[in-house]
């Protein structure tokens, strides 16, 4: 168990709300802005940012729902956005103008900001499917992750008052699915006293709700414990089959299903024979496998990182034992699935190798005739799929990319209107890191078309971009991006940005303020791959999970190392930036690497490593980092939790830091970036804070709070890096 510490010298700024707390704040935010938002190049810098954010040229990445493909667009006039929709038919023949007449307004956020006095943040949509008649749009206060949602009439475009009979639910944090025009599926922690909620604030029940009765009341279908993460359902209307899932931790799962037909209220849930730590899918007829560690099936064993298809069927026939299954994909060292995508007739793997997107596509067979044995892989574990999964082709994409499957409406009907896509169309996001974002249809039969392009926003012209790896404490090879601008050989100005962890993974994409306000100006901008990250698939995240989480921080250091030693910066010219578990990383990169940073930019962190399971959503984290409450602390938390670990500066030197956070976030607590910066600025360090009062974990809830906060860190970086070159 761990043993006793100090007490908290700054536990009240924990107390987000307190008036104490907010002069505090105000009074740090007011001074950082007077230092770094003013002046000639500041205000040039948020103009430039401003505008490019606000630009009514860019694309509006579109998601399919039947005839329509539905947006948000945000600009000048509409700083919250617009919820809006354009017919497919005008979609496909290129991405229209912002002032196209075929776009049709659904909800103006900001008008209805305006008339709640509410800072609304649009936060998502379900449409009920295939009918496309009604909506259930999530509504944010500021950004956060707690929603309040309401039923849309999508036939009328109004919202649906409860004195009709409209579903309405107060904020939570919450899921909501369809079953039918008048039930949902809902996941919510609705009691006042927290029965319903798991010890990280999520929900753990599952309640079936009816149009018109009292959500807290409705009937409970599925539940967990309050130690779990949470719990949630979805409904599937290609079968008629419920799906729900228990989350022990961060990283493991149970799943749970109905047969179709069988009655949630009076029928148990059966449930799906697989490791905790294998994430399932479903798609219609079909069960998505992706194992985290191998796993046996039927047998054989399949590695971690694999995709693995099962006919439901076969479960339906016995829910004891899963068949053997097709693979659709094996990793190799190199390579990871980062998505699967499901279409009506073809499903579609988003490939990473060595952090750069290829797709890979599939024709899905008849589950009802085929048993899905199991494939084979090439030595590049590019599968060759047996018994009716074969392989389709993918044309016409470019090279070095990042892509993202936006949209797969597999619910679409063409027939039914001639105006909608065919249901294995996917519209996708493409674009590099000088490469500005195209919007890029990918056809049923593997032809792709570019519907439109966003401009490039900064000069590409005299920008370099290669790709390096840095030797790690361990031998371990780790990847980075140098991002050069233009100007002389030599050092430069650098600025380096991590993350690592929860398998997120660092690709090579397109940035338009990074560039406009860094690259253009002749800076330099390294983005690293360490473990923990998501770039080599599960192997390379649970390499720096728990006690091994000090890789992630070798790794870091080494590429940091690696710039210097190359001649690419100087120490005195180097900064590094993270947020939210970047900015644990940047926390301990200034508390245990000091000496190799001249700037650090640390955004929404993870710093008190002794207190982060109590506050908000921390207790969901522990898979990733460990119990506080347990051995762990002494095991190896408290050997690096920044937080704990500042010094005075009377016994070392820290580079000057730039704090900021959100008051609206409610997902990493504030308390963490504020006595952080209590604790520095005691002990004689420079440290700029600034907090947003609202942005959620983003940091910002429209375009101007984005600019800004991008001119707060690009200038920091500007003044605290360039005099040193």
């Amino acid at each position: 168990m761990s043993t006793s510490t100090p007490s908290d010298p700054y536990l009240h700024l924990e107390d987000i709300d307190s008036a104490a707390s907010l002069a505090w704040v105000a009074e740090r935010s007011d001074r950082t802005l007077a230092d770094l938002a003013v002046g000639e190049h500041a205000e040039a810098s948020y103009t430039r940012a401003k505008g490019i954010l606000d630009a009514t040229d860019r694309i509006a990445w579109p998601v399919l729902r039947g005839r329509y493909a539905y947006t948000v667009w945000k600009d000048r006039e509409h700083p919250r956005g617009l919820w809006r929709r354009v017919p497919w038919s005008v979609l496909e023949q290129g991405a229209p103008a912002s002032d196209h007449p075929a776009w049709e307004t659904l909800v103006d956020v900001d008008a209805l900001a305006r008339e709640e006095d509410v800072n609304w943040v649009y936060a998502g949509t379900v449409v009920r499917r295939p009918e496309n008649d009604r909506a259930l749009i999530r509504l944010s206060r500021g950004g956060a992750d707690a929603v309040e949602v309401r039923e849309f009439d999508l036939l009328e475009r109004r919202f649906v008052p409860a004195s009709e009979g409209g579903f309405h639910l107060p904020e939570a944090k919450c899921s909501v699915s369809w079953v039918d025009r008048d039930t949902l599926v809902l996941a919510a922690p609705l009691d006042p006293a927290g029965t319903d909620a798991t010890s990280s604030g999520y929900a753990r029940v599952v309640r079936l709700w009816r149009r018109g009765s009292d959500p807290a009341g409705a009937p409970v279908i599925f539940e967990g414990y309050d130690d779990d993460v949470a719990v949630g359902a979805g409904y599937d209307i290609d079968t008629g089959r419920l799906v729900a899932s228990r989350s022990p931790d961060f990283h493991t799962s149970q799943e749970w299903f109905w047969r179709p037909g069988g009655h949630p209220e009076t029928e148990k849930p059966l449930p799906i024979p697989v490791p905790e730590d294998c994430r399932v899918g479903s798609s219609g007829s079909w069960l998505t496998l992706r194992p985290r560690t191998e796993v046996e099936i039927a047998g054989d064993t399949y590695p971690g990182g694999s995709v693995l298809v099962v006919p439901w069927s076969a479960l339906d026939d016995d829910p004891s034992r899963l068949p053997e299954p097709t693979v659709l994909f094996s990793p190799t060292p190199s390579t990871t699935v980062e998505d699967v995508s499901w279409g009506r007739g073809r499903v579609v793997l988003t490939v990473l190798e060595d952090t750069e997107s290829r797709l890979e596509a599939f024709a899905i067979p008849d589950a009802g005739t085929d048993t899905g044995t199991a494939g084979r892989s090439d030595a590049r574990g590019r599968s060759t799929a047996a018994d009716g999964w074969r392989r389709l082709p993918v044309e016409g994409l470019p090279e070095h990319v990042s892509i993202d499957v936006l949209s797969l409406d597999r619910h679409s009907d063409p027939s039914a209107d001639g105006g909608s896509p065919h249901p294995d169309d996917a519209v996708l996001a493409v674009s590099g890191p000088i490469v500005p974002p195209s919007l890029v249809l990918l056809r049923a039969d593997g032809s792709t078309t570019t519907l439109g392009s966003t401009p490039d926003r900064f000069d590409t012209s005299g920008v370099e971009v290669t790709r390096h790896t840095a030797v790690s404490d361990d031998g371990t090879e780790v990847p980075y991006t140098v991002m050069r601008g233009p100007g002389p050989e030599g050092p430069r100005p650098t600025i380096l940005y991590g993350y690592g962890g929860f398998t997120v993974s660092m690709r090579p994409s397109y940035a338009a303020l990074r560039g406009a306000l860094w690259l253009e100006e002749g800076g330099v901008y390294v983005v690293a791959g360490i473990r923990g990250g998501g770039e080599y698939g599960p192997e390379w995240h649970q390499a720096a999970v728990r006690e091994k989480r000090p890789r992630a921080y070798e790794d870091f250091a080494a590429v940091a190392r690696a710039l210097v030693n190359s001649g690419v910066t100087t120490r005195e010219q180097l900064g590094a930036t993270g947020g939210s578990n970047g900015g644990l990383l940047m926390g301990v990169m200034l508390t245990r690497y000091p000496e190799l940073f001249a700037a650090l930019a640390i955004a929404v962190p993870l710093l008190d490593m002794k207190r982060y399971h109590l506050l908000l959503a921390g207790a969901s984290w522990m898979a990733e980092y460990g119990d506080p409450d347990s051995a762990d602390w002494d095991d190896f938390l408290g050997a690096y939790s920044p937080y704990q670990h500042v010094r005075p500066a009377s016994e070392i030197s820290y580079p000057p830091v730039l704090m900021t956070t959100s008051t609206r976030d409610d997902r990493v607590h504030p308390g963490h970036a504020r006595k952080m910066t209590a604790a520095l600025e005691a002990a004689g360090h420079h440290v700029e804070y600034y907090e947003n009062v609202e942005g959620g974990h983003a940091g910002a809830a429209d375009n101007s709070q984005e600019a800004r906060k991008a001119v707060l860190t690009y200038e920091f970086f500007r003044r605290r890096l360039s005099s040193s070159s």
